[in-house]
């Protein structure tokens, strides 16, 4: 379904010295998404996330590289009109014409796409179903609350039908349960086929939702697999304690290694032994916590 072959992008930057330069924000990015998969695209601040799904949905143009939909590159001629029918985008920050209600601002998404009265009229109405904001389709969107915002994000995002829906930190800031909600209608998106590309900065987001997770550092791919064989390979347990230069760990593949590593440890606060998760390999993988 997505094809990325060295996609690359530079900004125009000044070094310390003052002295103009290029300054690489993604660099020789290649992978593959498969259709109907949740694939996860993480990264500390700053690795290129962003500016990854800037250029998958035309709002950057590539400095090189190729990005392909269904095998056909995406800045080909006469390509863009395709592209914005098969892709919707949940984008990071909230972007509503604040004057409008729910609805109109529903219509008017729907008319962008150029949908019929009746068409839109029944889309509208379904997906704001889907989403459980059909009772709030005559609110001022001032009115809704975050959850309801991110939630409306999503529906006028699926307006046209699209097969592949870009999601950008889409759950940044929302409460845990109204997270779980956005969870779900992810996952019935996945069900009903449509690709989604997603970029979070909870880890156990991505553990929860994504087939196959790639991890980004400085604008470059560091490793891509599904998140049970990052953790198999790490070790599926970890041995945690507070030691000298703060909190250590130590990674297992045997529950029974782990206990007998624990069990010649000395520490003050006690030892824990859990499985590992997502937010280990990303931390052994960037060095960073998110």
């Amino acid at each position: 379904m997505i094809v990325i072959d060295k996609l690359t992008k530079s900004f125009p930057h000044k070094d310390k010295q003052g002295k103009q330069t290029e300054k690489l924000a993604v660099d020789g990015l290649s992978l593959a998404v498969r259709p109907g998969e949740v694939f996860g695209l993480l990264g500390p601040n700053g690795a290129g996330k962003t500016t990854t799904i800037r250029m998958l949905t035309m709002q950057l143009k590539p400095t090189a590289g190729r990005i392909a939909y269904g095998g056909r590159d995406i800045y080909s001629p006469g390509e863009a009109q395709r592209v914005k029918n098969m892709i919707g985008v949940v984008p990071q920050h909230v972007n509503f014409d604040q004057d409008l209600t729910v609805g109109e601002n529903m219509e008017l998404h729907a008319r962008l796409h150029h949908m019929e009265r009746a068409e839109r009229q029944a889309r509208i109405a379904e997906l704001l179903t889907y989403v459980e904001l059909a009772d709030v389709i005559n609110d001022n969107v001032r009115r809704l609350s975050g959850g309801m915002k991110r939630r409306l994000l999503i529906a006028r995002a699926l307006i046209h039908k699209p097969q592949i829906l870009f999601m950008d930190e889409p759950t940044v800031a929302l409460d845990p349960q109204v997270r779980r909600r956005i969870w779900d209608l992810v996952r019935s998106l996945a069900r009903d086929g449509v690709t989604v590309f997603l970029t979070t900065h909870y880890i156990e987001e991505a553990e929860s939702l994504c087939q196959r997770v790639a991890i980004l550092n400085k604008g470059k791919l560091s490793a891509l697999d599904t998140p049970a064989n990052f953790k198999e390979q790490l070790g599926k347990f970890t041995v945690e304690w507070d030691g000298e230069n703060g909190r250590e760990y130590r990674f297992f593949g045997e529950k029974e290694a782990a206990a007998e590593f624990a069990g010649k440890q000395e520490a003050s606060g006690g030892i824990l032994i859990r499985p590992t998760n997502l937010e280990d390999v990303f931390i052994a993988i960037t060095g960073s916590r998110m």
